[in-house]
């Protein structure tokens, strides 16, 4: 097929495509927002154990206080207990986990040598509500024995990412990629509202684990969506700014939690955000390689028809023109024939079709390895950032801004100098800017925040690139499923950078030291690819298959012209 055709007669990116796109990638926000929302929904403040009776005296050190909402905001659990004293003269040592009372004290001092009584908090904190008033750990005290169930909600979250990308892209191959948006876009909304009144934390999690699933699922389709219909010529900038939608989404994060200190009003107002969305989301149609690789060549002219009418052009191309030449002398024959004959059943694909040769599986390994560290290096700097110290919700606002300059630079790159020749040195500055955060002093912050952010601005360049580059290696009839299958491996990284990030309490910097290795060898790897820069999108096996190896008579089919081109 030369389905191609399609953008050189109705535009690369016309007024049809524009209006398909920008609203397709306004609800890819809400897939940012999914993501990172659990970085200031899981927070944890600063607490003690609570004790029985009023206190009326407090002492941390050389600080004296009446109450403990005075001294908690500079309360630290590494540099000794809270001394308090109640109204009925007790006096107790406070800690996060535990606390002691003293035992016939003599005086109120910070030090004392005599006898205590320790006891385990029994679900009793008290909490600094100074910049957090309420999140899930302080309504469902998810702290010190229970503090692991904290830390399973972003994991969590990205195996129901994981699980969703394999199951929506592999189905968005078999009922088509408008009723998947459609279905994800919905569930979004719906589960998004949800979370917002789930009663208590398996619930929450539940539901979290679903709206992983159909985010995950939408941002998997409207990638292969937005690229089946935009032009070759448009198509690098279209597809990689489909991620600078996400980084809003992350930038949307960083501010709402900055205004809005109350996690379950945060999730209502995150997950309202993109529901416009829901209005248009039931006019799409389906894309013109999905209807010609299914043979419903029909729809495929009603469509065409229907992009010249918008785009106010006349629309002189027939789908017998997109059929192969052999199949164009008999075009009207074959429009009959689809209308009349019964559905035919559809050879069922599965990841194996991924492997189809030797020169198939070292493509598909290889791209499934750059997936996996794109998505790990980007969460391990996303959610490290609010750890880097300074401001939390500037920090993050920042790891979402540096994305947007990071794939206009990718963009112009991909143009000029090709997809693997861009994607190999920003995974080796990733690299670079990993191994350069380790020698860094500590003590310097704001060095430490620039190399993080040259590492994410690195390392999103990377991951934008993937998307299109999966695209342009795979045919049309397992292009979801190469995608979904890529980003199956992506969520495996994004399930592996949560306990990465927790690395840093066995040595600071040992996230940053496996990022940067990775980083360095499937950096080198990616020289190993072929280039797709300037080709159209394969529709058929034989087609994916002549990228990367000399042209020969048996490539006939696709000319002589563009085999030379494909060398």
């Amino acid at each position: 097929m030369t389905v191609e055709r399609i953008f050189d007669e109705l535009g690369h990116f016309n007024r049809y495509q524009a209006c398909l796109y920008f609203a397709a990638v306004f609800q890819a926000i809400a897939c940012g927002i999914h993501y990172l929302a659990s970085v200031f929904l899981v927070q944890t403040p600063n607490f003690v154990c609570s004790v029985p009776g009023n206190i009326t005296d407090v002492l941390y050190g050389n600080l004296t206080g009446f109450s403990l909402e005075d001294i908690l905001p500079i309360f630290k659990s590494d540099t000794g207990p809270l001394v308090v004293r109640t109204a009925e003269g007790e006096q107790w040592e406070l800690s996060r986990c535990r606390c002691a009372l003293r035992i016939n004290p003599k005086n109120f001092t910070y030090d004392f040598d005599g006898n205590k009584t320790v006891k385990a908090c029994d679900g009793n904190f008290v909490y600094d509500l100074t910049e957090i008033y309420q999140s899930i750990v302080t309504d469902w005290d998810l702290v010190c024995e229970d503090e692991w169930l904290a830390k399973m909600c972003q994991p969590t979250f990205m195996l129901g990412v994981l699980v969703g990308a394999l199951v929506f892209g592999d189905i968005a191959d078999r009922v088509g990629r408008v009723r998947i948006l459609m279905f994800t876009s919905l569930c979004q909304f719906g589960f998004g509202v949800s979370v917002a009144f789930s009663g208590n934390y398996y619930f929450f999690l539940v539901l979290r684990f679903l709206l992983a699933m159909v985010s995950s699922g939408y941002l998997v389709v409207v990638f292969v969506y937005v690229t089946e219909f935009t032009g070759i010529k448009v198509r690098t900038w279209t597809s990689m700014h489909v991620h600078a939608a996400f980084a809003v989404g992350i930038m949307v994060v960083a501010l709402t939690g900055y205004l809005v200190r109350v996690w379950w009003i945060y999730q209502i107002i995150l997950s309202t955000c993109t529901s416009p969305f829901l209005l248009l989301c039931w006019k799409f149609p389906e894309t013109p390689f999905y209807l010609m690789a299914k043979g419903r060549y029909k729809e495929t002219q009603t469509l065409l028809d229907a992009i010249a009418r918008f785009n106010r052009l006349e629309c002189r191309l027939k789908v017998q023109e997109l059929l192969e030449p052999e199949e164009r002398e008999n075009g009207k024959a074959l429009l009959e024939e689809a209308e009349q004959r019964p559905s035919q059943p559809e050879k069922k694909l599965s990841i194996l079709d991924l492997f189809g040769s030797w020169r198939m599986a070292g493509r598909t390994c290889t791209v499934w390895a750059i997936w996996f560290i794109g998505s790990l290096g980007y969460y391990v700097f996303s959610l490290g950032s609010v750890n880097l110290g300074g401001n939390q919700y500037v920090n993050l606002f920042l790891a979402g801004a540096v994305e947007l300059p990071s794939y206009l630079v990718g963009c112009f790159a991909m143009d000029r100098i090709g997809r693997k020749k861009t994607c190999a040195p920003a995974l080796l500055l990733a690299g670079v800017a990993c191994m350069l955060i380790i020698v860094v002093p500590a003590d310097i912050e704001a060095l430490a925040i620039a190399l993080c952010m040259t590492g994410k601005f690195a390392i999103a360049i990377a991951f934008g690139l993937i998307y299109l580059y999966t695209c342009e290696l795979y045919p049309t009839i397992i292009r979801s499923l190469a995608v979904g299958s890529g980003s199956t491996m992506c969520r495996v990284g994004s399930v592996v950078a949560p306990f990465c990030v927790y690395l840093a309490d066995i040595w600071t910097y040992l996230p940053q030291l496996i990022v940067g290795i990775l980083a360095f060898i499937i950096g080198v790897l990616t020289l190993l690819l072929p280039e797709t820069l300037g080709r159209p999108l394969t529709t058929t096996l034989e087609e994916a298959e002549a990228l990367g190896r000399k042209p020969s008579k048996k490539n006939s089919a696709l000319g002589n012209r563009d085999a030379e081109d494909r060398m």
